[in-house]
């Protein structure tokens, strides 16, 4: 499935995030990776099956 050496991780892996972008619209705030994850600029992802994984990025600013 994967063209790169090393593979990216796959969809499933906890580090899906580390596969390489396949298409960038920062314009829109997302980029579709290898693995075909859509990655959102707040770090919501898309998985493949349909699964939501929300945004993971640390708020700033909260006490």
């Amino acid at each position: 499935m994967c063209p790169h050496e090393p593979s990216c991780p796959s969809a499933d892996a906890l580090d899906r995030e580390a596969a390489r972008t396949m298409a960038a619209h920062p314009e829109q705030g997302w980029s579709l990776l290898c693995n075909g994850v859509v990655l959102f600029e707040d770090t919501g992802e898309l998985l493949p099956d349909g699964a939501v994984i929300e945004p993971h990025r640390p708020l700033a600013g909260v006490a």
